[in-house]
């Protein structure tokens, strides 16, 4: 799937009278501006003078000014308020702060924020270092696994970088060591895995290399492109892998699962949510979303 419009068109912000709130909706309005979206700035909790003067002085102090902002008050659980917000107002990317590292109880017991990167229909980006002054993104990895949804991923990505201004994409494809099907044992073993990590990881970087080539050519102008494989475990791998680069954003496909035992036994995204690397970028099809 090839992006031919604006994919992220309205975007909404679920905010708390935190320390952090100006920051976030400095941050926050400026990515509305770089994606040319509809901003929806929610709180759940009551509505006071003080509280509206409050983000009407910190509005004043975005930098750009020409944004469609709409400021919604509502009282009632959180998480329920803004799953159904997301779904009632066809939200197309919802952004939220996040706590770069949790602790084991919060991992297993979920935050606010993990619990609506599971729940909501749409895209999710979190954030972990948003800034009063803009920071340039220069870097965005994203995940090029063998899956349905990382097409959809891959052409969002582009579609990011492009927006942003992002001159480095780097894709990464994650082999799982078990796909060697070698022991090592001696040197004609180690020799004979490498050669059919060679393989794999030559067969991985063609299938990615077919879904770059449907992207068109103005949407990778001025983006520098690289192919990536790693073998590890899907998900800490490429956590890692985009911290060690020091990556500013890292591109994923939403989760597939959302069970308890998906909680207890974590696979693929879970173990960037409990230590995210940077700034997260969830990409879902909104349309396809079951909830």
């Amino acid at each position: 799937m090839v992006y031919k419009n604006r994919p992220f068109k309205t975007i909404l912000f679920g905010f708390a009278f935190s320390p952090k709130l100006k920051i976030n909706i400095l941050e926050t309005s400026r990515i509305a501006h770089f994606f040319n979206a509809k901003l929806i700035l929610l709180h759940v909790g009551s509505k006071t003078q003080e509280k509206e003067d409050k983000i009407t002085t910190f509005l004043k102090e975005a930098e750009y000014k020409d944004l469609d902002i709409e400021v919604q008050w509502k009282e009632g659980d959180p998480i329920d308020i803004i799953v159904n917000t997301c779904k009632t107002s066809s939200i197309d990317l919802l952004i939220i702060g996040a706590l770069q590292k949790e602790n084991r109880y919060k991992f297993y017991v979920g935050s606010i924020a993990r619990k609506l990167t599971r729940k909501v229909c749409c895209s999710v980006l979190l954030l972990i270092k948003p800034s009063v002054a803009r920071v340039p993104c220069k870097s965005i990895v994203v995940n090029g696994l063998d899956a349905p949804d990382t097409p959809l991923s891959i052409n969002a990505a582009f579609y990011i970088a492009d927006a942003l201004g992002a001159p480095q994409l780097t894709i990464v494809e994650e082999i799982l060591q078990k796909d060697i099907q070698v022991t090592v044992q001696d040197d004609k073993s180690l020799k004979k895995a490498n050669i059919v990590k060679e393989r794999l990881k030559h067969r991985e970087e063609q299938r990615v290399r077919e879904i770059v080539k449907d992207i068109p050519d103005s949407c990778k102008q001025g983006i520098k492109i690289k192919n990536q494989s790693i073998f590890g475990k899907r998900g800490y791998s490429i956590g890692h892998y985009a911290a060690v680069v020091r990556a500013d954003l890292l591109v994923m496909n939403a989760p597939s699962k959302t069970g308890i035992l998906d909680r207890i036994f974590p696979h693929d995204i879970e173990y960037i949510l409990s230590d995210l690397p940077t700034d997260l970028f969830i990409i879902r099809n909104r349309f396809d979303s079951k909830n």
